[in-house]
């Protein structure tokens, strides 16, 4: 099997932001798959506005037509908070260590992964790879928390190939096409009456006036 890469998220609701995201990342990267996999209760956030079985169902409209995304629901068939530590270990358990599997993040997200569950046993679960923007400044990686930054020493590369390699334990960054989309923005969207139309796919808006999600 080759690579696989993990897309975690709310998903509240999914747009083309995330799906293009994982889209490059899966280009960049030589991924076989991507897995989407939306948090069941999020430990570190308020919390989600639709419902877990909607956010999965928008999710599996949203890539549906895509042959290397994959819908994993893990995180909303399992009880109490949602962590990416179980996530991969549950991983680690099926496919064994053979396989390379790759952890989507953006900027914000691995700024802040030392707060998260068991954060330092990640790295020995899977490899990182940090989506930031095109134009970027290459420098950010010095901006980090001390902590991650001693992380970072002796695990960023700068080639793909070395994700391959190996089952887990590499950072790489990878640069995206800047799509200024958010879910936040979105739901503001509904709930102020404003068009929402392109930021989405047609059939998760639709599936959202259906079920009224996101009005106020």
């Amino acid at each position: 099997m080759k690579s696989i890469g993990i897309l975690g998220g709310t998903f509240d609701p999914i747009h083309f932001g995330h799906l293009r995201l994982a889209e490059e990342a899966a280009d960049a990267l030589h991924l076989g798959n991507i897995r989407f996999i939306p948090a069941g209760t999020p430990y570190h956030r308020d919390g989600a506005a639709a419902g877990a079985e909607h956010r999965v169902a928008m999710t599996r409209l949203a890539i549906t037509d895509n042959p290397r995304f994959m819908l994993d629901d893990r995180e909303v068939q399992r009880d109490g908070p949602s962590y990416t530590v179980d996530t991969l270990t549950e991983l680690r358990g099926e496919l064994g260590f053979a396989i390379p599997i790759v952890v989507l993040m953006g900027t914000d997200a691995f700024r802040n992964i030392v707060t998260w569950h068991r954060y330092a046993e990640l790295f020995g679960l899977a490899h990182i790879a940090i989506v930031t923007r095109a134009g970027m400044a290459p420098d950010w990686l010095n901006t980090v928390d001390s902590e991650l930054r001693r992380e970072l020493k002796g695990r960023l590369v700068t080639q793909e190939r070395v994700l391959h390699d190996g089952p887990a334990g590499c950072i790489i960054s990878v640069d995206m096409t800047p799509l200024e989309i958010s879910a936040t923005d979105i739901r503001t969207r509904f709930r102020t009456g404003k068009s929402v139309r392109y930021l989405l796919p047609a059939p998760v808006l639709e599936y959202i006036e259906l079920h009224q999600l996101y009005a106020v």
